[in-house]
């Protein structure tokens, strides 16, 4: 949970290196919660549906507390792999770039340091 903690800590921080690890277990969890927020805002009856997308104020205001932490992190995890965080549009690419961007935030670091930082694989080891 140290991770999801950190991530939150760099709520907007854009610049150095996030983990395969960090990336992926906060996306994890964020699933986890916007399960628990909207099961919160069926139980108040306070979900609404807008033209076959289904909602509510509690998960509408967790999706919108964690956009900018979720992004810098993928921006982060990106850099990780030696990449600029503008690569992050490709996602706008119906279908393919989807599939492209989950690739590029599954693939493993670059070792060593790169123009982003230093590895956070080799820190965490020394």
């Amino acid at each position: 949970m140290n991770w999801y903690l950190a991530v939150l800590k760099n709520y907007a921080t854009f610049t150095g290196r996030a983990r395969r690890k960090e990336y992926w277990m906060f996306v994890l969890f964020n699933i986890i919660f916007s399960i628990a927020a909207s099961i919160l805002d069926r139980m108040f009856g306070i979900e609404y549906s807008i033209e076959g997308s289904n909602g509510g104020p509690i998960s509408s205001l967790y999706a919108l507390a964690v956009f900018i932490p979720g992004l810098a992190v993928a921006i982060r995890r990106l850099h990780d792999i030696g990449k600029t965080g503008w690569w992050i549009l490709i996602a706008l690419i119906p279908l393919v770039g989807w599939v492209w961007i989950i690739i590029l935030l599954a693939t493993d670091s670059n070792s060593g340091d790169n123009e982003y930082g230093a590895n956070p694989k080799q820190l965490e080891i020394e």
